[in-house]
């Protein structure tokens, strides 16, 4: 049977037949579930794993009022101890960090943020220090920082 196989000139092993139909083809959908797996995985890992980083800033409201900038920033599950507010020369720096709760079990999926936090605020020349006000009520931190004299806004009358 070996000698019904053809078989190049000069060599003794069967030649390779060529078959388009053993060729693997392009599958344009496995090809599409494959990238979307590694896009979703990625995506899912959530804080801490690859490609997240662990420091993060929350979300923060400013509002400007006639007497103050007041800032509300959302930190659902951070203790109040674990917040510090600092106001020096002309920066409003609020940080802390959101700590992970212990587990029992297998965390099969996980997106909530944890670990450190930072937020940082250019003030204007002039605020005092000492009049800064901050609280902490049902997750939500609210800071006040009341307007210098000469910042606040004045209607000039026209005449």
């Amino acid at each position: 049977m070996a000698d019904l196989v053809p078989v190049r000139r000069g060599e003794r092993t069967p030649a390779q037949r060529e078959r388009p139909w053993a060729q693997p083809r392009w599958d344009p959908f496995g090809e599409f579930e494959e990238l979307w797996n590694r896009m979703t995985s990625r995506l899912l890992e959530g804080p801490g794993g690859a490609g997240w980083p662990q420091a993060w800033t929350p979300l923060v409201d400013v509002e400007e009022t006639e007497d103050a900038w007041v800032f509300e920033m959302d930190l659902p599950g951070v203790r109040r101890e674990d917040v510090q507010i600092e106001v020096a020369e002309q920066e409003l720096r609020i940080s802390g960090e959101l700590k992970e709760k212990e587990r029992v079990g297998v965390v099969r999926h996980r997106t909530r943020r944890t670990g450190q936090f930072s937020y940082l605020a250019t003030l204007p020349a002039g605020v005092d220090p000492d009049r800064v006000e901050a609280r902490f009520d049902n997750g939500v931190l609210t800071v006040r920082v009341p307007r210098p004299e000469e910042n606040k806004p004045r209607r000039v009358k026209i005449e």
